[in-house]
């Protein structure tokens, strides 16, 4: 067969994923801190965008016209609602060109936003504006960490060897916030160069720091270095210590026998355990606290139904500053120079865009779900219907992975409490009558509300439970209800009789 060339014409599609497609779809599955980060980020380094302080610049007037024009008239902007803005940040995102006119969004402004039809109205929350408003963060005060306390004990230790103190000082800063060691003594002593008789006397010289505990490598190590620190560490209590899975078995007829103790010395030494800590570096600050701050709210509405906003706290606003662009691509400069000036104002105007769009997009995304979950709103975890990405998807026109996107990091505060978006998401348990099936979730509350109704002298089995949910009219097996227990932390039945016979 003789080798020859030629030419051949072949016609073929495929998706490409822009650099600013690839930003877009990461926009979305952004935390409101971590978008806050991102924004800042781009201030910092695109001279063409400036923070818009006081709310009036166009992405604003945008969101402000959305909300106004749903508040008022009640019905669905049919281009949004049939996909419209929101869909640019779907698999196909059309509106992404670099090179688009800086027009593309002025003319934007004039587009309505969702609503929920009859039932309720769309708004998006104004800030006060107020110069008087303090962050949270900002009234934290400054915490002593964990390790600075140790490294001040360290500091005081005059008797020690500059080897030891330096290998105990790396020691604590291997403590975990619970106050643990979790690595290895050989691999320390491989990363310092040094043996691990070394490290072993560099340990148990921060074994003996406040707080007692602290530098333990497991719990039984942790409970016995302040069983120590209070000379309670005889050898009926070692037996104890080494014999914890039996106390959390609640087995105390094996626990007298390990120990060799009476009923009365096995009581003295629970108590006794009760009173230690089993993570004592939580006693010290370790960073300031994170509130989780929603970023959609649910409220009823005056009218009936529900009202979902945005919250305009969480929604970084920037603005494009046209005039330094005018003036700036007036002047004479150099082809490099254009080039820069020409990817930053693409660039610029691309982040103003996609900010409205990723708010249109989670406020459209959350529009369904709350149409979903209504009577959850109204009546509570049990009333909760099984959900999917597939059926919000379906509804709103876009693709799974774009709600799975949307709905991480998300939190919305309702009547019901805060919720991530994903809570609302639940697998189904089919009905044992042929109704309407039901939500996992709603299923776990109903077997902790049987669990915690049972009487001491009636615990139930998960057989028993199996039998009260099918009579609920719930289709279940006896491994799921097991498996939704232990999700719950709940003991088993021969663990809770044990309990509720100590009890009595």
């Amino acid at each position: 067969m003789a080798l020859a060339p030629k030419l051949e014409l072949r016609q073929s599609q495929q998706l490409v994923m822009t650099p600013q497609l690839q930003q877009a779809i990461k926009l979305l599955q952004l935390s409101n801190f971590e978008l806050s980060a991102f924004v800042e980020e781009q201030l910092e380094q695109n001279p063409f965008l400036e923070r818009d302080s006081d709310g009036d610049g166009a992405s604003s007037d945008r969101s402000d016209a959305t909300a106004e024009s749903a508040a008022s008239d009640g019905g669905a902007d049919e281009g949004l609602a049939n996909g419209g803005a929101a869909d640019a940040l779907d698999a196909g995102y059309s509106d992404i060109d670099p090179e688009a006119s800086r027009a593309d969004v002025a003319n934007e402004q004039a587009a309505d936003g969702p609503s929920l039809g009859d039932w309720s109205s769309v708004n998006a929350r104004k800030g006060s504006g107020s110069g008087e408003d303090m962050a949270f963060d900002a009234t934290l005060a400054s915490e002593v960490s964990l390790r600075d306390h140790l490294s001040e004990q360290l500091a005081r230790c005059r008797r020690i060897d500059a080897a030891t103190r330096l290998i105990a000082a790396h020691l604590i800063d291997q403590l975990d916030e619970a106050g643990y060691l979790r690595t290895e003594l050989a691999e320390l002593a491989e990363q310092m160069g040094a043996t691990e008789g070394d490290v072993e006397r560099a340990l148990a010289l921060i074994h003996g720091f406040e707080p007692a505990g602290v530098g333990a490598r497991d719990l039984q190590e942790c409970l016995r270095l302040q069983l120590k620190e209070r000379d309670r560490l005889d050898p009926r209590m070692s037996a104890f210590i080494d014999n914890l899975e039996l106390l959390g078995a609640h087995d105390y007829d094996a626990l007298r026998k390990a120990t060799g103790a009476d009923e009365e010395d096995l009581r003295d030494m629970i108590e006794e355990l009760r009173t230690l800590t089993p993570k004592p570096g939580l006693a010290f600050g370790s960073g300031d606290v994170q509130v989780v701050v929603p970023d959609v709210i649910v409220s009823q509405a005056a009218a009936g139904g529900w009202k979902v906003e945005l919250n305009a706290d969480t929604l970084p606003r920037v603005l494009v500053n046209e005039r330094y662009f005018a003036k700036i691509s007036g002047a004479k400069a150099s082809e490099t120079d254009k080039a820069y000036v020409s990817e930053n104002i693409a660039q610029a105007n691309w982040l103003v865009k996609s900010l409205d769009q990723r708010a249109r997009t989670i406020l459209k995304v959350s529009l369904e779900i709350i149409r979903q979950q209504d009577a959850f709103l109204m009546e509570g975890v049990r009333k909760l219907r099984p959900l999917n990405l597939k059926t919000v998807a379906d509804a709103v026109e876009m693709h799974e992975s774009t709600i799975s996107r949307v709905t991480s990091n998300k939190y919305m505060a309702t009547p019901r409490g805060l919720f991530e978006l994903k809570y609302f998401f639940t697998s189904s348990i089919a009905s044992s009558d042929g109704g309407e099936a039901h939500s996992a979730e709603s299923v776990r509350d109903r077997i902790r509300e049987l669990i915690d109704a049972e009487a001491a002298d009636g615990v139930l089995s998960d057989d028993k439970i199996v039998a009260m949910l099918n009579d609920d009219g719930v289709d279940i097996a006896r491994r799921t209800v097991a498996k939704y227990r232990e999700a719950l932390n709940i003991p088993s039945s021969v663990q809770r009789r044990r309990m509720k016979k100590r009890a009595i």
